[in-house]
């Protein structure tokens, strides 16, 4: 097995991807895989659709894996757009056991962004960086130069006089279901731009996820007074950063 090459896992609540990754240039270096995430997303049921990406790359050495909730030393804490039976699932463990692999697990807004800063709008930035994926959700990763903080979740907080939690305010999801322009949504967003500067003061924000690609419509919006910076690797980040996340089981 190359040291370069790994295998990179993205589950979401919809479809579970993956592709063998060269992680010295961040490339796909195989067409990406999808299958569709199972119902219900139970730990053996997920394990078997993780099982049968290993399989049909025929793969034989580490994985990495980007997961939808906290993970902590494998363990997923909570569950986002997943069965709730994660919770407390030591998820490195379990793919191990069904496939005999090496897994590193983690958060998968950490996974997007620690491609982002290796290779994409990240790279070589130094001071604090803020990423942020705009989805069905609001994810979020904050790096203090190439060293991350995992598992901020902050697409959760509540904006001062808002009853619902930012994500449900400022996502992309929120734009699509109020049906709102994006100058309209963009005022929102800004709003929660603003509101994590102020907890934070980051020397830059990097916006990724699908609202990225449309960043033209709604940078003109965005008040922060640090530079805000679409991100580089779309749609490929998550797969990227999952099997980044495994390089040092490769070193062993």
């Amino acid at each position: 097995m190359e040291k370069h090459k790994l295998l990179g896992i993205d589950i979401g609540g919809s479809g579970i991807k993956g592709a063998i990754v060269d992680i010295k240039k961040g490339k796909l270096l195989t067409e990406r895989h999808r299958i569709e995430t199972p119902k219900p997303s139970t730990p053996m049921a997920v394990a078997h659709v993780v099982r049968e990406l290993v399989e049909h790359f025929a793969w034989d050495g580490p994985v990495g894996c980007g997961f939808p909730a906290v993970v902590r030393h494998g363990v997923a804490l909570t569950a986002a757009n997943i069965s709730r039976k994660w919770i407390g699932t030591n998820a490195e463990e379990l793919f191990h056991e069904t496939t005999d692999l090496p897994f590193a697990v983690l958060n998968d807004a950490d996974a997007a962004a620690l491609a982002e800063m290796r290779y994409g709008a990240g790279k070589g930035k130094k001071g604090v960086t803020f990423l942020i994926t705009i989805g069905t959700g609001i994810g979020t990763a904050l790096f203090l130069e190439d060293k991350l903080l995992p598992n901020t979740e902050l697409g959760h907080l509540h904006l001062p006089g808002n009853k619902q939690d930012a994500e449900y305010f400022a996502s992309d999801a929120a734009r699509k279901r109020g049906d709102l322009s994006w100058s309209a949504w963009g005022k929102r967003f800004d709003q929660y731009l603003n509101y994590v500067y102020h907890l934070f003061y980051p020397d830059r924000f990097v916006i990724g996820g699908g609202a990225s690609k449309k960043f033209d419509k709604f940078e003109a919006f965005i008040t922060v007074p640090v530079p805000v910076l679409p991100a580089q690797l779309l749609n490929q980040a998550g797969i990227v950063g999952a099997a980044l996340s495994a390089e040092h089981l490769n070193k062993k």
